[in-house]
């Protein structure tokens, strides 16, 4: 087993095509470590990424948003003095990946590549709009982030593609998120359901809105029709119930040990109405 850590990413997509399919890109190691030593993978090459400043830099925008390298560490992403005041959401997500242990070096790039539908920063970025850079032998190009997930385990990235980063749209006045996860156990567990919500309010109301659903289908979805139905309100009940309906709706669940489709389906509806709630009071303080 051969290891690399370039320092450019020509380098590392010359590597990463020159091993021809039987390399793995390192970007935190939590998961691809795990896997390796239950024997699940065993890659002729590791790439490590994390030595590429465009893979691990947190830049803001001209515009006023930002944009994360793939393999910025949870931690690193709370300790930037301005990232968690525009995107509270898309942090607290990131944040619930793994340990304290853990964030040190788990990425929102790799919980993305894992194809995970459960994975917790995904229906977060989705609801942010969030918008993804690959780059390949081919040259670059981008992709919403809901479009990245193929299905469980499976992305869309091309052959020889590495995710480079995150763009996040800037933030108009009034505008915030969050996000809310159910789990079985208090801490460090998979999301049952995880759902993602982002809003601009003016005047009280909703002028614009998105939402992200994970763990219920077999990718993470962005629910537009629960967007619609709180977009317009001034968040009364009706609207809320409209837009867990959608949420219940979207839902292609199955059932496990963690949950059968029914509860699955239904707490969609709870989490969306409480995640709301959370991303409408934060917006009304900006």
């Amino acid at each position: 087993m051969r290891y690399i850590a370039p320092s450019s990413l020509e380098e590392a997509i010359g590597a990463y095509a020159a091993a021809a399919g039987a390399a793995r890109i390192l970007a935190g190691g939590t998961d691809l470590l795990v896997q390796m030593r239950a024997g699940v993978v065993s890659p002729g090459t590791i790439i490590d990424i994390k030595k590429i400043a465009e893979a691990t830099g947190i830049e803001e925008t001209p515009e006023g948003g930002f944009r994360l390298g793939a393999a910025v560490s949870g931690a690193a992403l709370a300790e930037h003095p301005r990232f968690g005041q525009a995107w509270p959401g898309v942090l607290e997500a990131v944040n619930l990946i793994g340990s304290t242990q853990v964030q040190g070096r788990a990425s929102p790039g790799g919980n993305l590549c894992n194809g995970s539908p459960a994975g917790d920063s995904v229906p977060a970025m989705v609801a942010a709009g969030a918008v993804v850079t690959l780059q390949g032998p081919n040259g670059r190009r981008t992709m919403p982030v809901e479009a990245f997930p193929a299905g469980p385990g499976r992305t869309n990235l091309a052959p020889g593609e590495i995710l480079v980063s995150f763009t996040l749209p800037p933030r108009p006045k009034g505008s915030s998120d969050a996000y809310l996860r159910m789990i079985p156990r208090t801490e460090m567990d998979i999301a049952v359901v995880g759902v993602g919500v982002n809003l601009t309010l003016e005047n009280g109301t909703v002028t614009a809105a998105r939402v992200g659903l994970g763990a219920v289908a077999p990718t993470v979805l962005l629910v537009e029709a629960a967007a619609k139905a709180l977009i317009g309100s001034k968040l009364e009940e009706a609207a809320l119930e409209a837009a867990a309906e959608a949420c219940r709706a979207a839902c292609k669940p199955i059932d496990d040990k963690r949950g059968t489709i029914v509860y699955r389906t239904k707490v969609a509806g709870v989490l969306l109405k409480r995640t709301v709630a959370i991303a409408a009071e934060r917006a009304g303080r900006n």
